[in-house]
C-alpha cells in the first residue's frame, strides 16, 4: 500500500475519500484484547442480552475507528492530527457486515485546520451506522511512502476445532470405553464430551480411584456405567471386549501408559486389529492457518518402514476426509525436496508419491520428498520451483519417524499456540489418545474427531 498525503494547500471543500471494511469475528477479539472491553455483546459466541443467541455486535468505537483509518491513511492522510470529533450512532454493525466509511471536506479553517463530515454505513442495505464531524490539523509536510512495515497479527483462537465440534454435536453420541479414568483431566475430558453430547462414556477402572478423580474434577458420574478392573491391562482388555461385543464404538485413553492401552488391542485373538497397522494422527488447529493440519505418525511407530508408511498415509487420508477435506494433500517430509540415496526418508517419500499416482494409495494427492518449508509455504515452494497440488498447500504432514513428528507437533503446540487432537487409527474403532498435558479443548476435539470419523465410516448421519 502506498501512502500519500495532502497538505492544507491541496485540500478543497468537496474532497472525499472512503474505505471498505468487512467486520470479522477476529476483529471483535482483537478489539476486546486491545481495548479491554469484554462486553459479551461484542464477543463471538456470547449471549450478551439473554435472548439465547450470540450478538457478535461490533463495538461502537471499533466502527468509529474506521473514521480514524480514513483520516490517517486516505484524507488528509499521514501527518493528520485529530482536534475534535463528534459521533452519532444510529444503527449497529455485526460480524459479517461490510462497512463503508466516507469522509468529506466541508470547510478549511483559518488556523490550518480542516472540518470534515464523517459517515459509516452498511454496504448491503445502505443503513447508516455512524454520522458525525471531525476537525483535524492538516499535514504541513508532504509524505509519500510505499510498503510501510506494520507487524501482522494472528488471533489465537481455534476456529477449526470449533467447526469440528459443531459437526459432531448433531451426531448420535458415540459409546466410548474410557480406560482407567483415574485422574481428573482424563476423566474430566470424557465427561466434558458427554456434557456436549458427543459421547456416552463407559468407565473402566478401579471405582474408588475414578470416584476420587470425579471429586477432583468436580464432575458428577452418578448414573454413568462403571466396570471394575483391577489393573490398567485388565481395563484395556475389557475395553476390547466391549468393542468386540458391539457395545462400544470408540476407546479413550485415561490415566495409563500408551503401551498398556495398545498391547491388548494388538492381540490377534481378542484385540482390535482390522488389517492395517495402528498409526497415530495429530489433528492440529494452528492459529492463522486456513485449515486443520495433520501430523503423522508422532506417537506410535518409532522408525516406520515403507510398508508401515503406506498405512500411515492411507489412515491419515481417510481421517482427513472425515473431518471435511474433500481432496487431502499429503506431503511426505524429508530434509530435502529431491531424492537423495543417502537419505532413506527421501526414497520412501518418492515411492509413496508414485504409489499414490498408480492407485495403491487412494483418496488424496501425495507428493514427496518435501522439506517442511516448501510443504506448507507457497513462497518457499515457488522459490524451489516446485509445482503440483501439494507443495505449499499440504494439510497432512507425514514425518520420517516418531522423533521428528513429536518435535513438529510440540513446536506447534508450545510455540505456535496450536491445539492438537490425537487419534489412533487402524483398529476396529477410533482410539482417542491424549497426553496428560493436553487442554480441555484438545480432549474435547479428540472426542469430536473420533465421533465424526466413526459416523462417516459406518454411514451414520445426524
Amino acid at each position: 500500500m502506498k501512502l500519500v498525503n495532502r497538505v492544507f494547500e491541496d485540500l478543497q471543500p468537496g474532497d472525499s475519500a472512503e474505505l471498505h471494511r468487512l467486520v470479522t469475528l477476529d476483529d471483535l477479539y482483537v478489539f476486546a484484547a486491545s481495548s479491554g472491553n469484554y462486553n459479551p455483546l461484542h464477543l463471538p459466541k456470547e449471549d450478551g442480552d439473554g435472548d439465547g443467541r450470540p450478538e457478535s455486535m461490533a463495538p461502537g468505537m471499533f466502527v468509529a475507528s474506521l473514521i480514524s483509518a480514513v483520516l490517517g491513511t486516505h484524507l488528509p492522510a499521514p501527518g493528520t492530527l485529530n482536534s475534535k470529533q463528534s459521533m452519532h450512532f444510529q444503527n449497529r454493525a455485526h460480524a459479517g457486515d461490510e462497512l463503508v466509511c466516507r469522509v468529506t471536506v466541508t470547510e478549511k479553517l483559518d488556523d490550518g485546520g480542516i472540518r470534515l463530515a464523517t459517515e459509516v454505513h452498511r454496504a448491503a442495505d445502505d443503513a447508516v451506522i455512524v454520522t458525525g464531524t471531525a476537525e483535524v490539523t492538516a499535514p504541513k509536510k508532504r509524505f509519500a511512502k510505499e510498503n510501510l512495515d506494520v507487524p501482522g497479527l494472528v488471533v489465537q483462537r481455534h476456529r477449526h476445532f470449533e467447526a469440528i465440534l459443531e459437526t459432531a454435536k448433531p451426531l448420535p453420541p458415540i459409546v466410548t470405553a474410557v480406560v482407567s479414568p483415574e485422574e481428573e483431566k482424563s476423566l474430566g475430558g470424557a465427561m466434558l464430551a458427554a456434557e456436549e453430547g458427543i459421547l456416552t462414556p463407559i468407565l473402566i477402572g478401579e471405582p474408588d480411584r475414578s470416584a476420587a478423580a470425579a471429586r477432583a474434577a468436580e464432575v458428577d458420574i452418578t448414573g454413568v456405567e462403571m466396570i471394575d478392573a483391577p489393573s490398567h491391562r485388565a481395563a484395556a482388555q475389557k475395553a476390547c471386549g466391549l468393542v468386540n461385543d458391539g457395545r462400544a464404538g470408540a476407546v479413550m485413553k485415561g490415566h495409563l501408559h500408551t503401551d498398556d492401552l495398545l498391547r491388548p488391542m494388538l492381540d490377534k485373538k481378542d484385540g482390535l486389529r482390522a488389517g492395517r497397522r495402528f498409526t497415530h494422527v495429530f489433528v492440529m488447529d494452528v492459529p492463522g492457518l486456513p485449515h486443520p493440519l495433520m501430523i503423522t505418525d508422532a506417537a506410535i511407530n518409532i522408525a516406520p518402514d515403507l510398508k508401515t508408511k503406506i498405512d500411515i498415509v492411507q489412515n491419515a487420508i481417510d481421517l482427513a476426509i472425515s473431518v471435511g477435506s474433500e481432496a487431502p494433500l499429503v506431503a511426505v517430509l524429508s530434509a530435502v525436496e529431491t531424492v537423495n540415496p543417502a537419505i532413506q526418508s527421501s526414497i520412501d517419500a518418492a515411492l509413496l508419491s508414485k504409489m499414490a499416482d498408480r492407485g495403491q494409495i487412494t483418496g488424496g494427492s501425495v507428493e514427496g520428498p518435501l522439506a517442511m518449508d516448501n510443504a506448507v509455504d507457497i513462497s518457499a515452494a515457488r522459490t524451489k520451483g516446485l509445482k503440483g497440488a501439494v507443495a505449499g498447500h499440504a494439510n497432512i504432514l507425514v514425518v520420517p519417524g516418531i522423533d521428528a513428528g513429536n518435535m513438529v507437533a510440540k513446536q506447534l503446540s508450545f510455540i505456535s499456540h496450536a491445539e492438537g487432537a490425537g487419534l489412533v487409527l487402524g483398529a476396529k474403532v477410533p482410539v482417542i489418545l491424549n497426553s496428560r498435558s493436553d487442554s480441555a479443548m484438545s480432549r474435547l476435539a479428540s472426542c469430536a474427531v473420533a465421533a465424526i470419523h466413526h459416523a462417516r465410516i459406518r454411514g451414520i448421519t445426524a
